[in-house]
């Protein structure tokens, strides 16, 4: 596969591990430090190419498919982009959906996606359980989250666990046209929508974010909106990513983003 045309986002990630692997290739805050400043945890490119792997073969051998739609509930984190990656890669569709739409709006749009899986924080499946989201076509459900389990659930470390110890699973293959994503609008302006998202579409917005800001390998790339720092690792760039409530954005501490 040649970085001019590849098949989805996720084919860029191994070409980037192997050209800059000890590059940054996020940083994400993670506490202060004793002068107050913000602690940031970091994966090189090696490492996030290896924690992607290590997942979409441990949700393989879970029972993730081909053709499989699954829910992505997680804050940004390192397991966020790790588990996007994941996703791309072994061909499952992540369902995205905005929490800020509203409890109403956000079961019709669960209902809707039909998903298979359910990827999320102990708090998103404490209300999936509780508010019956999906509740028919759910099968797998998958728990992001230190030292919590809940019954008929699997953590993500087992996940982890079980991916690092099949190194030899090869990842099935993707076409341009097959769904990578529904993505939910926030229903600000209406009932919202879901909008299916081809692999095409997101190796097309790489594409072009590429030649109209010449972006290059090596620049570092400060995003407020989690998904578009999915972007960077297959533009070669650094991630930051604020400390901030995604949420609420207009909350943000200026000085912070600074």
């Amino acid at each position: 596969m040649s970085e001019t045309n590849p098949v989805n986002i996720a084919a860029w990630l191994p070409i980037r591990a192997q050209q800059q692997p000890d590059r940054m290739a996020v940083a994400f805050p993670s506490g202060r430090d004793r002068d107050g400043s913000t602690r940031y945890t970091q994966l090189t490119y090696r490492e996030l190419e290896t924690l992607s792997n290590e997942y979409a073969r441990g949700l393989m051998a879970r029972g993730l498919t081909p053709g499989m739609r699954s829910v992505l509930m997680v804050q940004p984190s390192l397991e966020f982009f790790g588990l996007t990656f994941a996703l791309f890669k072994i061909g499952v569709s992540m369902v995205c959906v905005d929490p800020g739409m509203g409890i109403k709006n956000l079961k019709k749009c669960l209902a809707e996606a039909q998903p298979q899986a359910f990827i999320g924080i102990p708090k998103a499946h404490v209300a999936r359980l509780i508010l019956g989201w999906a509740r028919s076509s759910l099968q797998i459900n998958v728990i992001v989250g230190p030292k919590f389990n809940l019954p008929g659930m699997t953590s993500l470390a087992r996940i982890r666990r079980i991916g690092a110890a099949q190194v030899d699973l090869s990842f099935p293959e993707t076409s341009a046209e097959q769904m990578a994503a529904i993505l939910f609008t926030s229903g600000s302006t209406g009932i919202p929508k879901g909008v299916v998202y081809t692999h095409a579409n997101f190796v097309a917005q790489v594409e072009a974010l590429k030649h109209a800001y010449q972006i290059e390998p090596g620049e570092v790339d400060l995003a407020t909106f989690p998904l578009f720092t999915l972007y960077a690792p297959a533009l070669g760039m650094s991630a930051v990513i604020p400390e901030m409530d995604f949420t609420q954005p207009g909350s943000g501490d200026p000085l912070k983003i600074i």
